[in-house]
This record gives structure tokens, sequence and C-alpha cells, in this order.
């Protein structure tokens, strides 16, 4: 494929948002779409971060539509900062040899000047979004600002940039694959642990254990009514996941609970997770990374969110977002995810 009668081999994607598994793998269907337009081009990432060494980078960094993974600080608070700033941008450029650059994110002035710098000393073409007037000189091309794209999904973003090629979403999802690690850890998750070849398995991720996210989590005796009629009806094993700072949470939702379940907490490595998610027929989850994960897994997901929360949902047939504030919520709840459950369980019977 050509861009601007040059053959494009390996694109160089520029992304600095928050270091969130969440967040990052929002940016999978944009490469996707990608994957789509140039079939036959190697996809590298450099993530401009303030959070360098943030677990998400492991899993992230074994994503199958990436080619390689690279991350650098943006902290930049001195001239020697913005020197090796530069200098281990230029270490990325030498060693991948772009034939594209694009830019995603829509705002600030830091990836805007490694494009520009790319452009004149390396002659390496840069597409951006023209979020104001004077960004759009940093690119080669450069797109019509985000506030074009009238869309609260937050995956939508990474589609702005998109547009300068042509790029539509038109419904890509989000997506990943199991890790070796994973697929071992789902091999033996059973066997491990007791739980019976033939009983399905309901995954609960609590999470939002960081103190900026505790107001994502729902009051646990309405969270713990609901799961356990969906359990109840489905005859199935419940499996909770979650950090190791989580336990607590996990511990206090399990005090009393009447049926089989599992803690898992700290127990499963990030490159184990998605096997943990694949073993389950339903995975339950609040607006954290393991929700995401189970999205892009194509695992059916109920998100549980205490607000209506149009960012984080995701509209595909083996999702279902659910607001969860009081007990006149739980039967929708439950509905709900019975009704996953069983469309996707019937659904793995026919295949």
């Amino acid at each position: 494929m050509l861009f601007g009668g040059k053959r494009i081999g390996r694109i160089l994607m520029l992304m600095g948002h928050s270091a969130g598994i969440g967040d990052l793998l929002r940016g999978s269907a944009s490469w996707r779409a990608l994957k789509n337009k140039f079939p036959d081009a190697e996809l590298h990432l450099l993530f401009l971060t303030k959070d360098k060494g943030a677990v998400s980078e492991r899993l992230i960094s074994r994503h199958h539509l990436l080619s390689s993974f690279h991350v650098i600080d943006k902290r930049l608070r001195s001239i020697k900062d913005w020197r090796d700033f530069f200098k281990h941008f230029e270490e990325v450029l030498l060693k991948i040899k772009p034939d594209l650059i694009i830019d995603f994110e829509p705002h600030g002035l830091k990836s805007s000047f490694l494009c520009l710098y790319a452009r004149v000393k390396y002659r390496v073409p840069s597409i951006g979004v023209g979020e104001i007037p004077f960004r759009s000189p940093f690119y080669t091309l450069a797109s019509p600002p985000s506030r074009s794209i009238n869309s609260p999904d937050y995956t939508d973003r990474f589609f702005v940039v998109l547009k300068a090629l042509g790029i539509e979403r038109n419904g890509i999802p989000i997506e990943l694959e199991e890790t070796p690690e994973a697929l071992e850890f789902r091999k033996k998750f059973r066997s491990k642990f007791g739980i019976p070849p033939d009983k399905p398995i309901i995954g609960l991720n609590i999470g939002c254990g960081t103190p900026d996210a505790l107001w994502k989590r729902p009051r646990l005796d309405l969270l713990r009514q609901a799961v356990y009629s969906l359990q109840k009806q489905t005859g199935s094993f419940l499996v909770l996941s979650g950090a190791d700072f989580e336990r607590d949470i996990n511990e206090e939702f399990l005090k009393s609970y009447p049926l089989q379940a599992l803690d898992l907490s700290g127990k499963t490595d990030i490159l184990e997770l998605p096997g943990l998610i694949r073993s389950c027929s339903l995975f339950i989850s609040t607006d954290s990374g393991p929700y995401h994960m189970s999205v892009a897994l194509r695992v059916p997901t109920l998100g549980i969110f205490v607000k209506d929360f149009p960012a984080s949902y995701h509209h595909h047939p083996w999702v279902s977002c659910i607001i969860l504030k009081d007990e006149g919520d739980i039967p929708n709840l439950v509905s709900e995810g019975f009704r996953l459950y069983k469309h996707f369980s019937q659904k793995e019977e026919n295949a």
C-alpha cells in the first residue's frame, strides 16, 4: 500500500494518554483498522507516558497486532529531560525506520514536535490531528479536529487522525488474544483449583481498587444479590479476579456468600489473566482493565456502572452495560446477565 507515492512497510504510532489497561486497549480497534488498510505493514507503538513501568505495558507489549512496543517518559522538567526525550525518540526511529508516523493524540505539542523532528531530519512523513490551526503544519497531512466527531465513545477518539487516510471505524471492536502464558493457565486452571470440567464459570471483577477509581464500585450488598441470582440460575461456579491490593474487597464480598466461589485476587499474572477471563461463560466487571480485556477477548461481558458513563461503554452483541444504584436495578442486571450467558452458551454448543 502506498502513501504519497511511497510504499508503507512500517508504521510508527504515537500515543500519549493514560497508562491504564483499558485506555491502551481502546486503541486496538484503530490498529485493526490500520491493518485492514495496510495488510502487509508492521505496526509499532511508541507510548509517551508519565507512568513508565505500569503493569499495562507488559500486556500491550505482547499484543498480537503490534510488531514492537516502546515507552518514553514524557515528564519534562529540564533541558536535559528534553534532550533525553528526543534522544530516546531518535533511538526508536533508527531501530524501526518507519515509512509513516501517525500521531493519535489530538492535544498537546510533545508528539507534534517529534513528528516535525522526524520529518525534517529523516524525511519521514507523518499524520496528525489539526486540533488547532497552528498544529497542522507539524504534519505532512492533518485530519479535522476531534470535535468534528460527535461521539461519546472513547474508542472513537483513536479514529480522528485516521480520517486523514479515509479510514472509518464502522463498528470495529477492540481486540486481544491470549498469550502463551494465558493459554497455559487456562489449560490447567480447572484441575489446579478443583473446578469440575463441565461446570460453567462466571467471573467477577469488583476491581476499581485505586483511589481515583473507588467511586466506580457499586454497593457490595447489591452486587452480591445480583451475582448470587445469576450464579443460582446458571448453576455455575463463581471466580473472583483482582489485583493483590483488591483482596480485601473480594473477601468482604464473599462473607457469608452461600454458593461455590473462588478468590484469585493477586494470584494471576497480567499475562495469565486473559486465560482466566476466557475460561468464563460470563464475565462481570466494573469499569476497569479486566472489563475492557473481556470485551476485547469477545467473552460475554456484563459491565457494571454506578451512573451513566457512555465513554466507557462498548456496543457489541456480547456486551451489556448496566447501571446498579439501588435494589430496583437488580432484576435488569440479572436478566441481561442471563441473556448473555444463555445466548453465548447456545452459540458455543452449536459451533
